[in-house]
């Protein structure tokens, strides 16, 4: 579209609308409320956990909390319980913290992941039963984590095995995704390196595409767990 055909096509639409072409930015409109940075966030540490565990229940997530000391623990609990199986695990460092990695690696058949071998480690996690990753954050409003991925985290992990394990901490559960704008607007700020990618995932994967039927587990994990490190 030349300049002229621009210019007749936008004053068109002016006298559709009634007033006269604009040739300047009018600036923001007034907001009707504070919705999007207020909401959820008068809720205390607790009340935001039990809410995100709610939220998140009404995915078919399931949701187990245990305290630091019990983690290595619940991990292999978990494990049993979704079918046991090859596992493949992020190179998180707070796997390892947690005593997740080593205990998981003694048990099973198993492989963590690696940039230097993604390719492997694909075929791989195509092939586990169960993917284990650590989140950045939980979010209260839709009962979604946030995933970061790295050389060291794998996007495959939680995205192929059927079976998601999500670690995650009591303390990072926020109100919602303004809250998280906020830090990853101030990381930036700071000159912090952005991750390649960043996921927010809600509950397994699900469609209803065809004749909306729902159906599970078609583009990712047939069943998302969370374990939530009770930390505070």
């Amino acid at each position: 579209m030349d300049q002229h055909n621009r210019q007749q096509f936008l004053e068109r639409l002016a006298n559709k609308l009634g007033r006269p072409m604009r040739t300047e930015a009018v600036g923001s409109y007034p907001h009707i409320n504070d919705y999007p940075t207020t909401r959820l966030t008068d809720l205390s540490f607790e009340e935001r956990y039990q809410k995100f565990v709610q939220t998140a229940n009404d995915l078919t997530v399931d949701c187990v909390t245990t305290k630091p000391e019990q983690v290595s623990t619940t991990i292999l609990e978990l494990c049993q319980k979704y079918g046991e199986g090859d596992v493949i695990l992020n190179d998180d460092e707070r796997l390892q913290q947690y005593g997740i990695t080593n205990t998981v690696c003694e048990k099973y058949p198993h492989r963590v992941w690696s940039s230097t071998t993604a390719e492997e480690d694909r075929h791989f996690a195509a092939n586990a039963n169960i993917g284990i990753v650590f989140a950045e954050y939980g979010l209260t409003e839709s009962g979604g984590v946030v995933l970061f991925s790295s050389p060291h985290n794998g996007r495959s992990v939680s995205l192929l095995p059927p079976v998601s394990i999500i670690v995650l901490r009591k303390s990072t559960i926020l109100p919602r995704v303004a809250q998280l704008a906020k830090i990853l607007d101030e990381k930036a700020q700071q000159g912090e390196r952005m991750p390649s990618c960043i996921n927010i995932i809600s509950g397994p994967s699900a469609t209803a595409d065809i004749e909306l039927v729902k159906v599970i587990g078609v583009h990712g994990p047939v069943k998302q767990v969370y374990l939530i490190i009770d930390d505070l």
